[in-house]
């Protein structure tokens, strides 16, 4: 055929049915960042001013023809303001893009042969799970579902046109109504880690390195004391395709409830977390001191926090001094202590299956008081 030539040549250099001549489509894996580098973008507290729009303002005319001059009034409503709303993305992980100044669309004004002016589009701000709403210190929403939304400024009503106030005792009104402004607001936005169990113990006790050892998070593990400065959240995977969400919650010390460390910031990630795992470091000298010393920092915190369901966890079992303080902690403590070593990977099965009985147990509760737990 003459044509073939020609073909040949505008045929595409590559082929998207043949394997080994379609392009290299597969995802670049993202870069690893640094703990340092995730505080930037980790964001848990924001200030946010939310102003509705403003509604648009009523039409003034009056209807004029050839042969109909007195017509009568037809200016129609304006329309309203947008509203600004909070709605739940699961994708979200901080407050980091939520800006200091949201504000609705206005509403467009009337107009002529009784056209009601558009509603002005509302403004809808994505916020991650755990999000805690606050007005003058006081709690007005809390979003806990993906999906969810809050309104959290009104946008204004639109004004009314000459047309609205046509009656039998005015038949030709020249008044109308400008739109009412939107709704202003200063509000306060808290995040709280949504978590089954939550990871709690002093700096360096090993609760990234656990983390990292149950799950496919990665937090960051070094040597040195508040090396986790963010919450980090890890899935459990389980046979009967459950899974667990399990929090590590940066390292506390003595006086955290009184805002010393990392202080407060963290203590409300701990609120959401319906078990507790306590993590010891089982090479110090007694210590069960640090279970005691939790607990009262837990309990200064919120009264009951202490009182949750949990288990003591004995880390760094594959030090020698570990092996000599295990049995001192478990006469001291009443708690179940489950000893492992999150390094070489020693008695891991043991907490799993545990922390499957702890999702269990909560999952039948929750059932049994008649509301949905959270999986």
């Amino acid at each position: 055929s003459p044509w073939k030539p020609i073909l040949l040549l505008l045929s595409p250099a590559f082929s998207t049915s043949c394997a080994r001549c379609a392009k290299d489509r597969r995802r670049r894996e993202k870069r690893a960042i640094s703990e340092r580098q995730l505080t930037r973008y980790f964001v848990d507290q924001r200030k946010v001013r939310v102003v509705g729009g403003q509604g648009g303002g009523g039409g003034h005319s009056f209807y004029s023809e050839p042969r109909k001059v007195f017509g009568g009034p037809d200016g129609g409503n304006g329309g309203d303001g947008g509203h600004v709303i909070f709605k739940v993305d699961q994708q979200m992980k901080s407050l980091s893009s939520v800006f200091p100044f949201y504000q609705g669309f206005h509403g467009e004004r009337g107009g002529s042969k009784n056209c009601y002016g558009a509603n002005g589009a509302h403004v809808y701000v994505k916020v991650p799970l755990g999000t805690l709403v606050k007005e003058d210190g006081k709690v007005v929403a809390d979003l806990t579902q993906h999906g969810e939304e809050y309104i959290a400024a009104y946008g204004g009503a639109g004004g009314k046109g000459n047309r609205f106030f046509l009656s039998n005792e005015n038949r030709a009104p020249t008044l109308f109504t400008p739109g009412e402004p939107g709704q202003e607001r200063v509000l306060h936005l808290e995040l709280k880690t949504t978590a089954h169990a939550g990871l709690v113990g002093f700096p360096n006790a090993g609760k990234s390195s656990l983390l990292r050892a149950i799950s496919r998070a990665k937090p960051a593990v070094a040597a040195y004391p508040f090396t986790t400065l963010n919450p980090h959240v890890g899935i459990v995977h389980y046979q009967d395709y459950e899974q667990v969400a399990v929090a590590d919650i940066p390292g506390l010390i003595r006086g955290a409830h009184q805002n010393r460390g990392l202080g407060t910031a963290f203590l409300r990630h701990i609120e959401r977390c319906r078990f507790l795992l306590y993590v010891v470091d089982l090479s110090v000298p007694q210590p069960w001191t640090q279970l005691q010393d939790l607990k009262y920092e837990l309990e200064a915190y919120e009264q009951g926090l202490s009182e949750r369901p949990g288990v003591v966890i004995g880390n760094k079992l594959d030090l020698a001094q570990s092996r000599i303080n295990l049995p001192l902690l478990r006469e001291r403590v009443a708690e179940r202590v489950i000893a492992l070593s999150a390094l070489t990977g020693d008695n891991l099965e043991e907490l799993l299956l545990h922390l499957k009985e702890l999702y269990d147990t909560y999952v039948k509760t929750e059932q049994s008081q008649g509301q949905n737990p959270i999986k």
